[in-house]
């Protein structure tokens, strides 16, 4: 069992170690809502440090830049019954918060002149906070982000103007203005009914409206504890200063209390199951998934990150995905695959760290199509699935994507910042760090072990599929009615193309009609529903 699903505070044994929430202050920060450089030191762990339970240390001398991030084993899933969003308000409290000394808009005048950030950043099982600042400015700058961890101001205002920010996010944000965020949050509350993963990150309307500031005191006293924290620094900082966090930041936290228990497997589907949003959309949102068992920690991820890079690779034409749908027949902007919780970093292409979860899932994110061709979209999906399952990879397939997932993923730790959050990710998941651990074992891959991977957990089967669109009862019924749904181009393609298309616009989904749902988007998200 990992570090994480066990709820264990996490010794590194290094010598010398959807849609997050969050917020930040400062001239470089970005707010991850929907949801630093490389000098010297090599990627492994063999430039780490823990001489201390809970502290990873990655020192690189040459580096102007220190980086810190503070995080801690907490969560949305620890968000109590009616209170959806008390984890994620906390998290802004401290990343969009002042501290018992400096008021919110103090510290950002601060952190002005300095080029420094500091940011907030939550999911369903952990909550970081991460602070980038020239070394010059040290000194002020850890005071700082000490105080906000430790000795948090919880103004009033502060509260108000934070609760407000992620209320406006699920009214205006997920409801309002992003179809895709959207999709895929309609994906997770079918994927989690009754489970701890249920609600968005942010919060529900209702679970919102319910929080006070006395709620987000004693959340922060009772789950941002020394026995929840993990504490990740890296970069130029002087001697000594590992052991000024223990003594500052770790030794002032709350011992902490009884471990979480491990969170259960989500619910099993029922066949293909559909729920439609109803929603004036311009264009039609489609998410579809299912629960797996790997994470990082376990052999089967790492042939399956091969066999999803293959599939369809974020934002990249990799993907078969993203060639048949997008390049082959112009159907949207992109279509991609995921064997893990995916949130993208900025404008990269690259997944933000810090963000492990106990229980994953497979998915396909179907970026908004033109409506007319909506159906013919979730078929060409549903049926690539069916063929990546049957026939898996071919070994010319597999050489080309192993060689190319070998040096990929080194652009996943371009800056000390992610490259620190990767060795903390690891940490919790009890394995090595994960870009050593892409090397290591894809090289050792064979294409027999991908396609062994893919048949023991991928599936079509069994399928949540969530929709965003307008004229939802009529999409519904065109499903279940199982009529022909030919593309509609605005360039000529190729006879090839056509052919297949003969095959995708009569594709039988087999939608189960039992376990259909047209919601109006009015009614997402207001509070978490029984499973």
């Amino acid at each position: 069992m990992t570090a994480l699903a066990a709820g264990r505070a996490v010794t590194p044994a290094v010598s010398t170690r959807r849609f997050a929430a969050g917020g930040g202050f400062g001239a470089a920060a970005a707010l991850g809502l929907l949801l630093a450089v490389l000098a010297g030191a090599g990627g492994g762990a063999a430039g780490a440090s823990a001489e201390d339970a809970g502290i990873i240390a990655l020192p690189t001398p040459n580096s102007p830049l220190v980086t810190l991030r503070i995080g801690f084993r907490t969560g949305s899933v620890d968000d109590p019954a009616g209170k959806n969003g008390l984890n994620a308000l906390t998290a802004m409290m401290m990343g969009r918060g002042g501290t018992e000394a400096l008021r919110f808009q103090e510290i950002t005048e601060a952190l002005y002149p300095w080029s420094a950030s500091i940011r907030a950043q939550s999911d369903k099982e952990m909550t970081v906070l991460v602070g980038e600042v020239h070394r010059d400015h040290l000194e002020p700058f850890f005071a700082i982000v000490r105080d906000l961890v430790v000795a948090p101001r919880f103004d009033e205002s502060d509260f108000v103007r934070n609760r407000d920010f992620l209320t406006n996010t699920v009214v205006s944000t997920l409801r309002g203005s992003d179809d895709e965020e959207l999709g895929k949050e309609a994906l997770n509350a079918m994927l989690y009914a009754g489970h701890p993963y249920a609600a968005p990150t942010v919060g529900t309307e209702e679970g919102l409206a319910a929080l006070n500031l006395e709620d987000v005191r004693a959340f922060h006293r009772d789950h941002y504890t020394r026995a929840r924290a993990l504490v990740g620094v890296a970069g130029g900082y002087p001697d000594g200063f590992v052991e000024r966090i223990e003594q500052e930041i770790l030794d002032r936290l709350p011992a902490g209390g009884a471990e979480r228990a491990p969170l259960p497997a989500p619910r099993a589907l029922d066949g293909r199951e559909l729920l439609v949003v109803d929603k004036d959309a311009i264009a039609t949102a489609i998410s579809i998934g299912f629960p797996i068992d790997p994470t990082r920690a376990g052999d089967d991820f790492y042939a399956l990150l091969v066999a999803n890079s293959y599939f369809g690779e974020h934002r990249t034409f990799n993907g078969l995905l993203m060639n048949k749908m997008r390049g082959q027949r112009g159907l949207n902007y992109g279509d991609y695959s995921y064997i893990e919780n995916f949130i993208q970093d900025g404008g990269s292409r690259l997944p933000i760290p810090n963000i492990p979860r106990s229980r994953q899932f497979f998915s396909i994110w179907i970026r908004p199509v033109p409506h007319h061709n909506a159906h013919f979209a979730l078929r060409q999906a549903v049926r690539e699935l069916h063929v990546l399952v049957d026939e898996g990879l071919s070994a010319e397939d597999f050489e080309a994507t192993r060689e190319f997932l070998l040096n990929y993923s080194k652009l996943y730790v371009q800056t000390t910042s992610r490259r620190l959050g990767y060795h903390m990710d690891s940490a919790v998941y009890g394995a090595g760090y994960f870009i050593d651990e892409i090397q290591r074992r894809l090289t050792a891959l064979t294409v027999d072990d991908v396609n062994a991977a893919i048949r023991r957990h991928l599936q079509y089967d069994d399928l949540a599929i969530a929709v965003v669109t307008r004229d939802a009862e009529a999409f519904r019924d065109a499903l279940l009615a199982g009529a022909p749904s030919p593309a509609t181009y605005n360039t000529a393609v190729t006879e090839e193309i056509r052919a297949e298309d003969a095959l995708i616009e009569g594709f039988d989904l087999a939608i189960n009609p039992d376990r259909v749902r047209v919601v109006p988007v009015e009614e997402m998200f207001r509070a978490v529903e029984a499973g």
